[in-house]
């Protein structure tokens, strides 16, 4: 449950009994409390995700795959990140005003 959603329970709850004077309270108190027990005074929630980011994938040979990843481990950064500012920064080389 997401910080709003403990929030409105909060505030729900002080309506009635339990009453929660912080945050910490309420924590414990779902501790040994079923969450179940509430569902009922929980709002239908309605929300939209719009997912931006794509991921594509590129066939690169075994040697290449090999070498990328002990670079990465020496730098301690992802296999992924380590290719991508490579990218990035040869086609600065190739293209600057296209990107």
């Amino acid at each position: 449950m997401g910080v709003e959603g403990i929030i409105w329970l909060r505030d729900v709850m002080t309506e009635s009994k339990p009453k929660f004077r912080s945050l910490e309270e309420l924590v414990e108190f779902f501790d040994t409390h079923d969450l179940g027990d509430y569902w009922d005074h929980m709002p239908e929630a309605h929300f939209e995700i719009d997912i931006r980011r794509r991921t594509h994938l590129f066939a690169i040979n075994d040697e290449l795959a090999e070498q990328l990843t002990v670079i990465a481990r020496a730098r301690q950064v992802p296999s992924e990140q380590l290719i991508n500012v490579w990218l990035r920064e040869k086609l600065l080389e190739q293209v600057p005003a296209a990107l």
